[in-house]
């Protein structure tokens, strides 16, 4: 496992400010991982390797990997989000709260009334259906924030076009759209492995955000994977988000940890990562404490 070019971000919300790069090794824990709480498994650094980034480290383990002579510093603490497919989906509906449910169903029957009174979501699994879902899911992530300030768009290059029908012709995929009036304006596209169904890539058009085509798309992505019966769980992967509190039935508490070799430009992007953060936080308890949560996110966007 090599060491990549990767940005350490000084973000506001979803508004990258500025971005430091770093050769990092990514370490990356899978959800059985963080459950079992298992230790993840470091890779001899090569020379020119800054450190590690560590996702989805236990809170139970942070300790045991914190120490040693690298630079130990916890980028984000959040629970990693995740539905149980084994109760069957009336189960699931009966765990979410009553607000949940309600807002749903407004939603989908408001979104149905714009779309000529039904949903229109079309599924896609095998590997022709992927490759048309692609074709149009494509064009679609172009719009949506993922992309424009996250970078986190939809792939389109070739590796990842043959990786998505890899998995399809395995039964290894599952992706949705949502459209209104025969126009896309949601997808979202899950790979599948070991019966964990992962959050991989989602977006919206944003000119329909007021019709909450995410939500009734996730919603209507979990019918059919509780229809299906042969998955475990559904993984909302790293990071916190109202979506994923939303809709999950459990979590586990985790941080994404950098381990930095002791250098002086390493301590110096350490130190102004922490002052940075620290001051995101005071920002946000004074949002919090003042109401201001509109004018936030408007400049988070």
């Amino acid at each position: 496992m090599s060491a990549t070019r990767l940005p350490l971000r000084f973000q506001v919300g979803a508004r990258t400010l500025f971005a430091v790069e770093r050769r990092l090794v990514r370490v990356a824990l899978s959800l059985d991982d963080a459950l079992a709480a298992r230790l993840p498994t470091l890779p001899p650094l090569d020379r020119d390797a800054d450190g590690y980034a560590i996702t989805s480290l236990p809170i139970a383990q942070l300790g045991a990997v914190a120490g040693g002579a690298l630079i130990a510093f916890v980028r984000q603490r959040y629970t990693r989000h995740f539905i149980d497919l084994t109760t069957g989906y009336d189960a699931y509906l009966a765990a979410l709260s009553a607000n949940t449910r309600s807002g749903i169903k407004r939603k989908a029957k408001k979104l149905a009334q714009a779309s000529g009174g039904a949903l229109d979501v079309r599924r896609f699994r095998t590997p022709a259906e992927i490759e048309a879902f692609h074709a149009i899911a494509r064009d679609l992530s172009r719009k949506t924030y993922q992309a424009k300030l996250l970078g986190g768009g939809l792939p389109e290059d070739a590796r990842f076009v043959q990786a998505m029908l890899t998995l399809a012709a395995a039964d290894a995929a599952r992706a949705w759209l949502l459209y209104v009036e025969e126009q896309p304006v949601a997808y979202l596209y899950c790979p599948v492995e070991h019966g964990t169904v992962r959050y991989d890539h989602v977006g919206h058009d944003p000119d329909f955000a007021d019709l909450s085509p995410g939500s009734v798309l996730q919603m209507e992505a979990m019918r059919d994977l509780f229809a299906d019966g042969c998955h475990h769980r559904f993984d909302f992967t790293e990071g916190e988000g109202q979506h994923k509190r939303q809709f999950a039935t459990d979590g586990v508490v985790c941080a994404d940890l950098l381990l930095l070799r002791p250098t002086l430009g390493n301590r110096a992007t350490v130190a102004a990562l922490g002052a940075f953060d620290g001051g995101m936080a005071q920002a946000k308890q004074l949002v919090n404490r003042l109401g201001l949560h509109a004018i936030a996110k408007r400049i988070r966007r």
